[in-house]
């Protein structure tokens, strides 16, 4: 990059970062709030959460949603070949069961593999689908029983992965958004991890976050967190439509917006855990989040493909043009200018959205540098290795299993 052309393109990307963060935060400011939820709100949602052993954090994160999501019921989804993720929720049970009496609700249902072709995800979603449906009190209503919270069939269908942690108020945020919209989904946002590789993880969520869900209208959500009212779910065919794609959150969000429904993205975060012990597994995350982000791309109309590539696929081609042409030509003013206006606007959002700074400066600017290699790199490698299972994917609902 001439020395000319330097100061453009740092000024370049901080105008488009900048536009983004705006939008962002304007949206933000029309999200349905953060609030508390009342016991009889709280009693008519289930928490719906796929489990697989394998992160240490799994025992920590799912007591921390029992404990701060009282008076939910919980519907967990164990596989019966995962012996430790058995353990580890008999463990829980027994605790809840143990505690003083309280309105928490806690049921496990054990899944068996799912059949070739199709998403685990989704098979164990519509198992749990099916299991609320076959249970739904009618005659209750009719018995007068259904006065009681606690008797009231499940309204709200509420999916959380079994990384993430939903605070209480962020839950009030998502009952709000089902008022504006058929499908509602949350804002993730990463804690500290304790490998340099779960940091560079972490900094690419915090980084992109709210840059990416919030200014534009939704194509997709954001799987780790979302809910719709059951009857919704029922009368769209529930999860047996969509099994046979690989990205649940991308397939469940075109299903509802090609059913004429919407979506409502709020901007209050939930907060996710997740160990990366090594670099193989670091590399293994990015490369199946950007081939996701590829099979997305491939279902969108032109326009919206060119705006995608244009507010997330030029800024770090900018960032890597300004560093290395600073060093090249030894003037070192346009990247400095760049890399504090970076921190500060990323600090500034991330007070504002999240409600604290989530930004670590070498290891946020490491993660976008690397972007475009994890992009290359899921465009040439078209297998994916997901938990236990391996995938050769062609498309979203064409893929295979692949013995690595």
């Amino acid at each position: 990059m001439s020395g000319r052309l330097l100061p453009a393109a740092a000024a370049g990307y901080l105008g488009l970062q900048s536009a983004k963060a705006f939008a962002a935060l304007r949206s933000a400011r029309k999200a349905p709030p953060a609030r508390d939820v009342s016991p009889a709100e709280i009693a008519r949602v289930v928490v719906v959460q796929p489990i697989l052993s394998g992160d240490p954090g799994l025992e920590d994160a799912l007591r921390d949603n029992l404990l701060a999501l009282e008076g939910a019921r919980f519907c967990w989804l164990v596989d019966t070949d995962d012996p430790e993720a058995q353990r580890v929720v008999a463990r829980l049970a027994d605790q809840l069961a143990a505690a003083p009496e309280g309105s928490t609700r806690l049921e496990v249902l054990h899944c068996a593999p799912a059949p070739p072709g199709t998403n685990p995800k989704l098979v164990k979603l519509q198992q749990a689908l099916d299991h609320l449906a076959a249970e739904a009190p009618d005659d209750g209503l009719e018995d007068g029983l259904a006065d009681r919270p606690e008797d009231r069939p499940a309204e709200v269908f509420c999916v959380l992965d079994d990384d993430t942690r939903l605070p209480r108020p962020a839950l009030g945020a998502l009952l709000d958004g089902l008022e504006r919209a058929r499908l509602v989904t949350g804002l993730p946002g990463y804690l500290p991890g304790r490998t340099v590789w779960a940091q560079l993880v972490e900094q690419f969520v915090d980084n992109n976050a709210a840059l990416t869900y919030l200014p534009m209208a939704p194509v997709t959500i954001n799987g780790m967190t979302w809910a719709m009212r059951s009857t919704d779910l029922q009368a769209m065919g529930g999860f047996t439509p969509l099994l046979h794609h690989l990205t649940d959150d991308l397939a469940l969000a075109g299903a509802v917006l090609a059913d004429g429904g919407t979506i409502c993205q709020t901007a209050t975060p939930q907060w996710i855990t997740t160990t990366v012990a090594s670099p193989g597994a670091y590399v293994r995350l990015m490369h199946r989040w950007m081939l996701f982000a590829n099979l997305l791309l491939r279902r969108q109309p032109p326009r919206t493909v060119a705006a995608i590539g244009l507010l997330h696929g030029v800024h770090p081609m900018l960032l890597w043009g300004v560093l290395l042409g600073s060093v090249r030509r030894r003037r070192p003013g346009p990247a400095l200018v760049l890399l504090l206006g970076r921190a500060l606007l990323l600090r500034t959002l991330q007070r504002r959205i999240h409600g604290r700074v989530l930004h670590r400066p070498g290891t946020s600017l490491a993660s976008e540098l690397l972007q475009p290699v994890h992009l290359l790199h899921a465009a040439a490698q078209p297998t994916i290795r997901w938990r236990t299972r391996t995938y050769r994917v062609r498309a979203d609902d064409d893929f295979t299993d692949a013995r690595a």
